[in-house]
Parts: structure tokens; sequence; C-alpha cells
């Protein structure tokens, strides 16, 4: 059976075997000890260990003081184990079993009473920084008499500080306001400099209805900090002074159930769609998507996950939503908004709410008829909760907003293949936008649907699936499924790729919503007729993009008017400004683009040229890659303009051309 021991320094140093107090002799043993428990595990050199017992004045042969110093020490922690001082070249270590030293339980407590935090936890969250704060035992290493480590005192003094405020805040979102107020009292008194303490002190007087008092904190604060340390109160204070100053009501405690969260039975959704098994790769954009759950407390945090068609984007949500979906134990509500769908009926605000009203256990007779009610209704619901809302294929910010909650607790995921700009600009909300696949992650996704064998039998033309896919992750997915066919050859499936002309139709599965032809057309569908022309315009164009003049130039329009068209089809992520000025888009969506011109006559465009039998390069390249020819018709002289970048002169005719 183990024996239990003890090490404090969190207080005056003990050691303790069983309950019993182990003698450590006053002077330099103790200091000798103390000083390798505050880096136990580590090397402490010998001139570290000089330095606590003997200062600036270390004897003569200081080497052999200290190796005296370290028998003695090990003879009294006989009972205890002496082997655990260890000597190593260049000083010495001391080694402890796991939950020996009080200070590292203190610090593994505080992270957890922290994690409970985030995880609003509120009950677990007090019970833990409370069993922390229980290890204070007084001022830590002052009984030592060494300069050198009584240096080292802030810092346990802070991990102290630190369970106090968690327990505090804890305490605080358990409705504890007049127990809170005292302590904080006393603890701002102690420690007047810690700006947290002053945040929790003024929520806790917000919330027990003492506004005034909560701003004469924050003006006491001020006065302070700019008199001693001559500087502002940090942004914590001043948002909450702000909102306290506001009247804000989300910060009303959530341990507070509201009259309408009384009025409605409590349920949990879970809503989430399957998560999809053979995932792969985005692994900064999961790691981006954590990172904002570690943001400032008493916000809605929302995220907006923009992109093009088929490149991924519910399956991130999805598979996210799943990773942190124990963080939220109040439930996943879930709606696909269909702002780019085939029937071009985007999901009604009204209907989503409707519908997220009916999940959270309200009877439909009790549902209000007009949409702010039902959105307030909502908000109301989640008041005090932990929900995560993911809001797929929304069109715009319009059909967002009343579907957003309204106090902290939520997390809002939005995917949609427009930017929705104005939802970072209104709401805070994080942009992420979903870029292709990288070649490895492309490979990596038909490694898993195919197997590594079945790639490596056909290398090279697996080599070039990854490339005709584009890094488009649907592509990808519905030329693996093909591949799987029994009798399926890689080479032949790459062969069909590689025609343009049939490369869409070798991505076609007859299902809508899982072809690539299908899922670019609601993008473009949705578009004004001016920018679907210009859409249909850049399949023509034969380069690997295209500048605001040329744009201009193919499309016969004004520069600025280009620049407002190719402005939106990138919001649209139906195109990419990938310099300033010059505009790409991906091989797949040229290629739609490129049949779409065919289909509908662009190809055919009668366009103008500045002097009798000259045609613009940029028109003659773009028919010659349709697969026209051109041919001259005359017309009336006309000066060209020259704001349009042409340059005519004077009496200069005008050529039409036409494709034939």
């Amino acid at each position: 059976m183990a024996v239990r021991v003890e090490f404090g320094l969190l207080g005056p140093l003990v050691v303790r075997c069983e309950g019993a107090s182990v003698p450590i002799a006053k002077g330099r043993q103790r200091a000798l000890l103390a000083a390798l428990l505050l880096d136990v595990g580590h090397l402490v050199t010998v001139r570290q260990l000089t330095d606590v017992l003997w200062g600036d004045t270390p004897p003569a042969m200081a080497r052999a003081a200290l190796h005296n110093q370290i028998r003695r020490l090990r003879d009294a922690l006989d009972g205890v184990g002496r082997d655990r001082i260890l000597t190593q070249p260049g000083g010495y270590l001391i080694h402890l079993e796991p939950g020996e030293l009080d200070v590292i339980r203190m610090q593994d407590l505080l992270a957890d009473a922290r994690a409970a935090a985030r995880a609003r936890e509120w009950d677990r969250a007090s019970a833990i920084a409370a069993d922390a704060v229980l290890l204070w035992r007084g001022e830590p290493l002052a009984d030592l008499g060494s300069e050198a480590l009584t240096r080292r005192s802030p810092y346990l003094t802070e991990i102290y500080l630190q369970a106090v405020e968690t327990r505090l805040e804890a305490g605080l979102n358990l409705g504890r306001h007049a127990d809170v107020t005292s302590e904080l009292r006393r603890l701002i008194a102690e420690h007047p400099f810690r700006e947290h303490a002053y945040a929790l002190l003024m929520l806790a007087l917000y919330r027990s209805g003492s506004q005034g008092e909560a701003l004469a904190v924050y003006q006491a604060a001020r006065r302070l900090l700019a008199g001693e340390l001559g500087c502002e109160p940090g942004p914590e204070l001043q948002r909450l002074h702000q909102r306290i100053l506001e009247g804000d009501r989300q910060l009303v405690s959530p341990a507070r159930k509201s009259a309408v969260a009384e009025a409605y039975p409590a349920v949990v959704p879970r809503e989430l769609p399957a998560a999809i098994g053979q995932f792969t790769g985005r692994a900064r954009e999961l790691r981006a998507l954590t990172g904002m759950l570690d943001g400032p407390a008493g916000t809605v945090v929302i995220s907006a996950i923009a992109g093009a068609a088929g490149i991924g984007k519910t399956a991130l949500a999805v598979q996210w939503a799943h990773q942190v979906a124990d963080r939220f134990p109040d439930g996943q509500l879930y709606v696909n908004l269909r702002g780019f769908h085939p029937s071009g009926k985007p999901v009604p605000a009204a209907a989503a709410v409707r519908g997220f009203l009916e999940a959270l256990g309200v009877q439909a007779e009790r549902i209000p008829a007009d949409l702010d009610a039902q959105a307030r209704l909502y908000r109301s619901l989640l008041s005090g909760r932990r929900m995560f809302v993911l809001l797929d294929n929304a069109r715009d910010e319009e059909q967002v907003r009343p579907l957003l909650p309204g106090g902290p607790g939520c997390l809002v995921l939005v995917t949609s293949r427009c930017q929705l700009s104005g939802l970072v600009a209104a709401e805070g909300a994080h942009a992420l936008t979903l870029g292709l696949l990288s070649e490895a992650e492309a490979r990596d996704l038909l490694t898993r649907r195919l197997g590594a064998a079945r790639l490596g039998a056909e290398p090279r033309a697996a080599t070039e699936l990854v490339g005709l896919c584009a890094g488009l992750p649907l592509a990808l997915a519905i030329a693996a499924a093909r591949a799987a066919r029994p009798g399926a050859r890689l080479d032949a499936l790459s062969e069909e790729l590689k025609d343009v002309q049939t490369r869409l139709d070798a991505l076609d599965t007859g299902d809508p919503s899982v072809s690539v032809r299908a899922v670019f057309s609601w993008s473009v569908d949705n578009l004004p007729a001016r920018q679907t022309r210009m859409f249909r315009l850049l399949g023509l164009h034969p380069g690997p993009d295209i500048a605001i003049p040329a744009a201009a130039s193919l499309a016969g329009t004004p520069p600025a008017q280009a620049r407002g068209d190719l402005r939106e089809l990138a919001r649209a992520h139906l195109i990419s400004e990938h310099v300033p000025g010059r505009y790409a888009m991906h091989d797949l969506l040229r290629a739609y683009a490129a049949e779409q011109g065919r289909q509908f006559g662009e190809a055919d465009v009668v366009q103008k040229s500045f002097t009798p039998g000259q045609v613009s390069p940029t028109i003659r390249l773009c028919t010659r890659a349709a697969g026209c020819a051109l041919a001259r018709v005359s017309v009336r002289p006309r000066r060209w303009p020259r704001k349009y970048g042409h340059g005519g002169s004077a009496g200069s005719p005008w050529t039409r051309w036409a494709s034939t």
C-alpha cells in the first residue's frame, strides 16, 4: 500500500506523511527544499541554489557546502523517500508523485474550475474552485528567510487569487449576489489593483438592482488606477461600465429564470444532421472555429462560413458541431434555410423561427402569429441556456437575423454562398471563407473513399483525377463514387474529365443536390441578369484571370459597371479577387460558365472594334476558345469614348464582329 505524502508551499513550508508532520530543520534546509519544490521535476542549478541559500555572500567552498546541505535534507526526508532528491549534471531536482505538491493540485483544480465555467456548469465550477481555495494556508515562503524565494511568492499568490475569483464568479452566476458582494469588497480592500475583481463586484451590484453603486465602483477603480499607476481601466472594465450605463438586460443573472422560460417545459432538441464518416481536411478551419469558444464571455458567438457551391461548407459545419456538441448541454437546433435551392424559394424567417419554437416544446396554438413576437419568444426561451444553432445555406443577412439568440451562452453557425458581410459588421460575426482543398487534402479524400491500394494501382490516373476535380470536395466525392462502381477504371474517368465539353456531364449523378452543374446553377440563377451575363462571358475568356478593363471590354460596359458586376460575382463566390483588380475562377466553374455562354449565345456576342478589319484581342481569344469563327459586319462610323479604354480616334469606323 502506497504511503500518502504531502508537500505544502501555499503557506509555511510543510511536509506530511500519512497526516503526520515530517520535521525539516529551520534555516537553509527548509529554503533548499522550497527551492527544489518550486521547480519540481526540473533541474535547479547549483548557482540558483547557492543564491537561495547564501544570496550575495556565498562561502568560499559553496559547492561543497551545498552538497552537505543536500545530504542533510535527504536524511530529513528519509521517512518519505530520501531518493526523491536526484543529483544531475549541474544541479539537483526533486521528484514527486502526482498530487503530492499543493501548488500543482491548486493549478489542476483551477484549470478544471475554469473549464466548468466556460461550459456554464456553475455548480461544478463553484465546488472545484472552493476545493482549490481550501489549499491556501497563508502567505507562502515567508518563513524561509531567503530573498530569492520571496521574489517568487507573488506567483503562488496569483494562483490563489484566480481561484478565489473563479469561485466568486460561479457564485455570482448561481444568484448568490449578497454573499459574493461582501467577499469581493474584502478582496478588493486587500488587493486593490485586481480589475477582474472590480468587474465581478460591479456585476454583483447591478444584478442586485444597485446600478448606481455599480457605476460608483467603476469610478473608484478608475481614480485608483489613474492616481497610483497612471493608466485607465482595461477593456473588460470599460465594456462592462458602458453596458451598465445602457442598462443592458443581457447582464441579468442566467440563474434567474424568466417568466417565459417557466411557462414552457424544458426541451433539449438534438437536431444536427449526421456527420460525414469520411470527412477529411479542414484542420486549420476546425481549429479556428474551436478558438471562438474561448472568446470573451457575455456575448452570443456567431460565425459565418462562406464559400462557393460544392466547397463543403455544410460538411465542415456539421462535423465541427458534433465535435463541440457536449459543450452545449441544452441542445442543438438546425435548419436548412434553402437560400440557394432549385425551387428558388428560401425558407422564410417566420417559418424557421416557428420550427425552432416547436423544437423547444412550444405548442403550435401558443406560437404568436407575428414574426417579431415569435423572435422575442425564441430569444426568451434561449436566455440563460447553452444552445448550438446551425443555420445552413442562408440567402442573406435578413433571413438570419430573426434566428439569432439575444443572450450569452449560445453559439450560432451560419453557412452561405454569400459573404454575409452585414453579420460581420453589425453582429460581430467571425467570418470564415472556405477555399478549395489542397492537392494533399484532395488526394486524402480520394484515399479515404477508394483506399490506398486502388489509387496505387493507377497512380498517374489518380494524380490526374485530383487535378481535374480542381480541389472541389463535391467533385472529388462524385468522382470517387463513380470510381467505386464495379469495373470502373480511374484512367477512363480521367479521360472523360479531360474533355471540357463533357466534364460536367461526368460529374452529374442525376441527383440535383449532389451534381456539380446543378449546384452551380443554383448560385447563378439567383444573380441579376447583368451579372449572369458577365459570368457567362468570363467563361469564354481563356486566360487564368481577367482585369477590370478587359472584363469591361468583353461585356461592352463601362469599367465602373464591370467593376460592380465583378464584385457581386466575388461576393457570391463565383469568382475570386486573388490579387487587387484581377479576378479568377476555378476550372469547374469556368467550364460551367463557358457552357452557359455557349447555351445562351454569349459566344455569338456582337462586339465592336475601333479600326476596320481589326478586332479586340480579348474578343478574338474568347471566341476562339469557344470554338467560333469571326465574321466582320460594317456599321456606320462613330467615335468610341476614350474613357472606355479603347482609344479610338475621331472618325474611326466601328467594326461589328460576330461568331459564325
